[in-house]
């Protein structure tokens, strides 16, 4: 008997994901799961791919309520997906993360990345100032995204004057 082996599917997002979306299409029914204390971390990141791909904003918003969660790794993964729903609703929530001094480095960095990838220059004034963070992951993710943002606007990249 031969083994059946799972090939990992690519994302409408070009990504592998760690998980599989969920099947449930409910919003209500994922946000229940992501914010689930209790729940396999499997199970919660299969909400979380499930909710990226809706794309919508209300999708976008109950991932900002995985915010909440005790895993800095599913905020983190929550702050990933939101750069790549790239809807604007999500820029409050990640503002408010990157400016969260008691946050999970790892979690501000991949907000501040995020907030790049969503591309409104409305975050050009957060971005600049933590630019200028002594930690290098959150002053580096915000230079990464000041030059994305400086692309999307067809300006040069690495710009100094940040």
């Amino acid at each position: 008997m031969t083994e059946q082996v799972r090939i990992p599917q690519v994302s409408q997002y070009g990504s592998v994901d760690p998980a599989p979306p969920s099947k449930t299409t409910v919003v209500a029914e994922l946000r229940q799961n992501l914010v689930d204390e209790n729940l396999a971390m499997f199970q919660r990141m299969r909400a979380v791919f499930a909710l990226r791909n809706q794309g919508t904003e209300e999708a976008c918003l109950a991932l900002c309520d995985g915010f909440t969660s005790t895993s800095a790794l599913l905020r983190h993964e929550v702050a990933y997906v939101l750069g790549q729903m790239q809807n604007t609703a999500a820029i409050p929530t990640l503002i408010s993360v990157l400016e969260d001094v008691e946050e999970h480095v790892m979690v501000r960095h991949e907000a501040a990345e995020a907030m790049g990838a969503i591309g409104d220059r409305s975050v050009i004034s957060t971005l600049k100032k933590f630019a200028a963070s002594p930690l290098p992951e959150i002053s580096e993710s915000c230079i990464v995204a000041l030059d994305l943002l400086a692309w999307v606007d067809g300006s040069e990249f690495e710009q100094t004057d940040w």
